[in-house]
């Protein structure tokens, strides 16, 4: 099996896995009544350029040959780099379901029996599902050899960060207040100790 071939599948099998973690929490979250949703449009829009980017891109490069004339030398480092990297993204992604349990949404909403979790991984950052996200997109751009699909994850994710996290934490202070307030000092919103 070429290296080629075998970063498609860590790929295609990262996706799979990143839909069976997400599934089951998926399912519990639909009997949550929300209480406040917020630019519903926007959010479509934001999930958009983020599946193009972290999915529909990847599989264009995966499954034809439009971005071939986009493909690079590959090596076996950047393929057990790449790997690894996803591999700790879907950790974290599942971590961060796992703590967050019946406050997880997939867009702007609080629930209406919504708690303020401080503790695994949020301990230490404010956003970890996010940081999961970034993770998964520096994997993608280490595992494909694709000038294109490999960098697509970053811009495409990178812009529903850009445009969501500044509404999310007012979103948070609106709700929690002063203990959000108070978290947001001591933690730091994506990477520990850093930003």
């Amino acid at each position: 099996m070429s290296l080629l071939v075998a970063a498609k599948i860590v790929w295609a099998a990262g996706v799979i896995g990143w839909y069976l973690i997400r599934l089951p929490f998926e399912r519990k979250v639909k009997r949550e009544r929300v209480v406040d949703a917020r630019d519903r449009l926007r959010e479509l829009i934001l999930l958009s350029c983020s599946t193009l980017g972290l999915g529909i891109t990847p599989l264009l490069w995966a499954t034809s040959r439009v971005f071939n004339f986009a493909n690079y030398p590959y090596s076996p480092v950047q393929f057990a780099l790449g790997t690894l990297t996803f591999i700790f993204s879907l950790w974290l992604f599942r971590r961060t379901h796992k703590d967050l349990g019946k406050n997880w949404s997939v867009t702007l909403e609080i629930k209406d029996s919504h708690r303020l979790i401080t503790g695994g991984v949020y301990r230490y950052v404010r956003h970890p599902m996010y940081s999961a996200f970034f993770l998964w997109a520096l994997a993608q751009l280490i595992l494909i050899p694709n000038w294109i699909a490999g960098p697509a994850g970053i811009v495409g994710f990178g812009i529903l960060y850009l445009f969501r996290i500044g509404r999310e934490e007012k979103m948070m202070l609106d709700t929690f207040g002063d203990e959000y307030r108070a978290y947001s000092a001591r933690t730091a919103r994506l990477i520990p100790g850093v930003y």
